[in-house]
């Protein structure tokens, strides 16, 4: 298949590119920006015309539900989700069911992805057996089955030592720890942000400081060690002041925050909103619009759709019983033009933070656009519009606090390895 992509406007961040070029494809690359090489005769010609071309999205964070959870959705659903919403890179947290703690699951979810022939998975390894934080995972063969990184998922270590012999003993061969901060036992039995909200719904509250005591942990274990550190979705204004301060001091720690985070407040849970029952909580509007400035100023790395599937029985539910999380993996790009137009930011600031900037934190050679680079491409129209609903999400998931929104973007193709897998309806 040979692929010619007229007329439209390539956005590249990770080379600073914004012009009006064409795009060759074939044999699953990118052979020709600009002008075609010779002899190229295209199969098919896919006119972009008024549509921006930017490299496949890079999620950071999405369940695809498989081993262990399938009546929540499959990798066949997931897959076809992230066409829908252009995403060709996904990372996948280790909290299936086992845990992402053998090479042998690692392989073969690696193995049903590409069979799938749809986006490219990473895999992120359990840092210990089974998630319990008793005892380091075999690393190293994780490393070889294909894993990226390393992390707990939402499950916090509670023996101090074990965290800083695992963080130790990856720093010695440069694998990269993503943590979420939670302080274990402390604000564990809360299902909402500890302030006026929960006070007045009189539901039990997760402070703030679960999140901070937890990074002063890590920030200290990372300075002792020398590992690398990716802080996942951030919700707190002091927790990213702690983040800010360990990277101007010079540390490795990267950080990424979630699109429910960046647009939404405690004060969106309404009358019990189960949708908007998530991890970590949704907290105050200062919060959220500290998040916002510091995705904008880089200070926070990268965006992701924290994307979980959860079933309508799981939310329809009395709040503090709902299962936290909610689909996002379609809702990836539009929530990122979202907040770009908000902050009048252009087109290749806002696609940085969810191409080349997850890319690298991944350690992937994805999110860009290049001549002989994988031919990972999403077409969207920046004024074209999305409504969420539960008729157009292909996720299994149809649990999102934006259903009912219409939000700014349209993906119009999605392509892979040099194969349109999603074109629009």
């Amino acid at each position: 298949m040979k692929i010619h992509i007229a007329n439209g406007r390539l956005i590249d961040p990770a080379h600073d590119i914004d012009q009006q070029q064409d795009v060759y494809i074939a044999r699953g690359k990118i052979v020709g920006i600009g002008s075609a090489p010779d002899d190229f005769v295209a199969t098919q010609t896919i006119d972009a015309t008024g549509k921006i071309i930017c490299p496949g999205l890079v999620d950071l964070a999405a369940r695809l539900r498989e081993p262990g959870f399938e009546y929540l959705a499959t990798l066949e659903s997931e897959m076809e989700a992230a066409m829908a919403g252009g995403v060709t890179s996904l990372a996948i947290p280790p909290d299936t069911d086992p845990p992402l703690d053998e090479p042998g699951l690692v392989e073969m979810l690696c193995y049903r992805a590409k069979k799938l022939n749809r986006a490219h998975v990473y895999p992120v390894g359990a840092l210990t057996e089974r998630l319990e934080g008793k005892r380091l995972s075999e690393m190293a063969e994780l490393v070889d089955a294909g894993c990226v990184a390393f992390s707990q998922a939402n499950t916090p270590i509670v023996d101090t030592q074990v965290l800083f012999c695992a963080l130790q003993y990856a720093a010695t061969f440069g694998y990269r720890v993503w943590l979420q901060p939670i302080a274990p036992r402390f604000g564990h039995e809360g299902v909402a942000h500890d302030g006026e909200v929960a006070t007045r719904l009189g539901l039990p509250g997760i402070p703030t400081a679960a999140e901070t005591i937890a990074l002063f942990t890590y920030i200290e274990l990372a300075r002792l060690t020398g590992a690398k550190l990716h802080i996942t979705r951030l919700s707190s204004a002091e927790g990213l002041a702690l983040v800010r301060a360990a990277k101007a001091e010079g540390l490795d720690i990267t950080c990424d925050v979630s699109i429910n985070h960046l647009h939404l407040s405690d004060m969106d849970i309404g009358y019990f909103n189960a949708h908007c029952r998530l991890n970590p909580p949704l907290r105050s509007q200062r919060d959220r619009d500290a998040l916002q400035a510091a995705l904008a100023t880089g200070d926070i790395d990268a965006l992701c759709s924290n994307h979980s599937p959860i079933d309508d029985d799981a939310k329809q539910v009395p709040f503090s019983e709902a299962e936290p999380g909610a689909t996002g993996i379609e809702l990836l790009l539009p929530l990122a033009l979202k907040w770009g137009q908000s902050h009048k930011l252009s087109l290749l600031e806002t696609l940085r933070r969810v191409t080349i900037n997850p890319a690298r934190i991944i350690g992937s050679k994805a999110g860009q656009l290049s001549l002989g680079a994988r031919a990972d491409i999403c077409i969207f129209d920046a004024e074209g519009e999305t409504t969420v609903t539960r008729e157009r999400l292909r996720s299994q998931g149809k649990n999102t606090p934006f259903l009912g929104h219409n939000l700014p973007g349209k993906v119009c193709y999605t392509v892979v390895e040099g194969k349109v897998m999603y074109a629009e309806p």
